[in-house]
């Protein structure tokens, strides 16, 4: 089936944007442990490590938390701290804001993501991007690699006011975009956010396993297809 419109994902799909996120953590935590006699770099990370997974884990966590990711990340690294018997918010605050300048400027390009781009509009094929997070925050994203010049439509969680899985938010990027859902396709590594909500919605589901991990063996979502890079869409 050829789409009418594609609406793609932005983070881990287009940008790599988690890559980054262990390398920054182990450097923080490895640089914090100077500082304070008697705590292991190992330690803070594993800890950190444990408690990010559990705050991420939550849908709700996880709205609250993207739309302020410092403050966020903040809290992570006290949680982390009392569970290690400490008590250290000014230190937990430098981790967090200098893991975040880090992770900032580690965000590069996907490999072949603007030429698949270009080769999906030379097609006649409408894109549209659904990203969740803040509006400053993705638009400095857009703007830092020129992105919007490729879409036709950009729908961001903190401009529109609600998020993906929020099945609002398809609805109105279709309907920007004139589409139907037997005729726009969804993109993007997210197999809640970018599989099975468009899928209650009628919408062709690319899910992008840039791992190669393939499904988990738990999962209930079944994508209508699978990727391992953007390039694979053409």
């Amino acid at each position: 089936m050829r789409p009418h419109t594609i609406l793609l994902d932005l983070d881990d799909t287009i940008i790599d944007y988690g890559s980054s996120a262990e390398t920054a953590w182990r450097a923080v935590c490895n640089a914090a442990a100077e500082e304070v006699d008697g705590l292991d770099g190992a330690t803070l990370f594993a800890t950190v490590d444990e408690v990010r997974t559990w705050y991420w884990s939550d849908p709700e966590r996880h709205r609250v938390g993207r739309a302020d990711l410092r403050a966020a990340s903040c809290g992570i690294v006290e949680q982390a701290f009392t569970s290690l018997g400490y008590d250290l918010p000014r230190l937990a605050q430098t981790m967090a804001e200098t893991y975040r300048d880090y992770r900032a400027a580690a965000i590069a390009l996907l490999p072949g993501a603007i030429a698949t781009l270009e080769r999906i509009r030379q097609h006649g094929i409408r894109l549209g991007m659904v990203t969740n997070g803040t509006g400053p925050d993705q638009r400095a994203k857009i703007e830092r690699f020129d992105l919007a010049r490729h879409f036709d439509h950009i729908l961001i969680e903190g401009e529109f006011g609600c998020g993906k899985p929020d099945q609002r938010v398809y609805l109105a990027a279709m309907q920007a975009l004139q589409s139907s859902p037997e005729h726009t396709w969804f993109v993007g590594d997210n197999l809640e956010w970018d599989v099975a909500a468009p899928q209650r919605l009628g919408l062709y589901a690319v899910w992008l396993d840039r791992g190669r991990a393939g499904l988990p063996a738990e999962a209930r979502v079944r994508p209508q297809r699978i990727i391992h890079s953007l390039a694979e869409l053409l």
